[in-house]
């Protein structure tokens, strides 16, 4: 890969994106800022002379200027956020740095990238989230619920929690303060409330998963047993391209390398120690 001349960090907000524009060659840092608009901050990046590399931060911005950049043939790290490095007075930010902490590792090469999903996979992965977020919501709502029973001394004592008859048990259920009723029923509706989202939610996926980039794929990982359609989908929105994991065989490997460097490490340790 040839090396780049610009290197260019874009700190993306709502409203304003903020780019440090690195020379590879001379060191000299600059910044721009300019409206976040994603034709404008590509074209930015593409009008900069000689060959480009820009790096932005995942995040709720989405990957619009990332692939506008690679339509551009502007190459783009687009870094997972948590793996940047930050040095220790990194602590208090402002968009120059955060722009900075973005240009400089990505000449060093200290970059993580994610995957940059498709136009047709992101909106598709932003239901399977909701779905998830809803899922996770339900299961905090159900234990305020059984809690709150709980402090009534009320216990299920017969099968699993949650289930048909347990809905149905839960409706006989009156407790004898106004106060304590009142919160039972706001907290039986929640629960009734993220089922009904969930359900739906859940057809949405199942009727929109024929024509979507994931059918093949879901249609494969159905043939392995524990793995049901929404499963699948899944894991389809989080990881992704299964062709870039790791082979089983290629990971076998790296851990016999690693215990032959471990072994020979510990071998020349007991020779400086004797």
């Amino acid at each position: 890969m040839a090396k780049a001349r610009a290197l260019v960090g874009l700190d993306v907000h709502a409203t304003k994106v903020v780019a440090a524009v690195l020379d590879a060659e001379t060191g000299e840092l600059a910044f721009f800022s300019m409206r976040a608009e994603v034709v404008g901050v590509a074209g930015f990046c593409a009008g900069l002379p000689g060959l480009v590399r820009a790096a932005c931060e995942a995040g709720p911005t989405g990957y619009g200027v990332a692939r506008e950049l690679a339509r551009r043939q502007v190459g783009c790290v687009v870094a997972a956020p948590s793996k940047i490095p930050r040095g220790p007075g990194a602590r208090v930010t402002t968009d120059r740095r955060e722009a900075e902490l973005l240009a400089r590792p990505l000449l060093a090469g200290e970059l993580h990238p994610v995957r940059v999903p498709g136009r047709e996979e992101e909106p598709l992965r932003d239901l399977v989230r909701a779905r998830e977020a809803v899922r996770v919501d339900l299961m905090r709502c159900r234990h305020r619920l059984g809690d709150l029973l709980l402090r009534h001394g009320i216990r299920d004592e017969d099968g699993d929690a949650w289930t048909t008859r347990d809905q149905q048990w839960l409706s006989t259920i009156t407790l004898a303060q106004p106060a304590a009723q009142a919160t039972l029923l706001d907290a039986r509706g929640a629960v009734d409330a993220l089922l009904h989202r969930r359900e739906q939610l859940e057809r949405e996926i199942v009727a929109l998963l024929p024509g979507s980039p994931w059918s093949v794929q879901t249609s494969r990982l159905r043939c392995m047993r524990p793995i049901d359609t929404l499963s699948a989908v899944g894991l389809c929105a989080e990881v992704g391209d299964f062709a870039k994991l790791p082979h089983a065989r290629a990971a076998d490997q790296r851990r016999r390398a690693g215990s032959l460097r471990d072994e020979h490490r510990s071998a020349a340790q007991a020779r400086v120690d004797h």
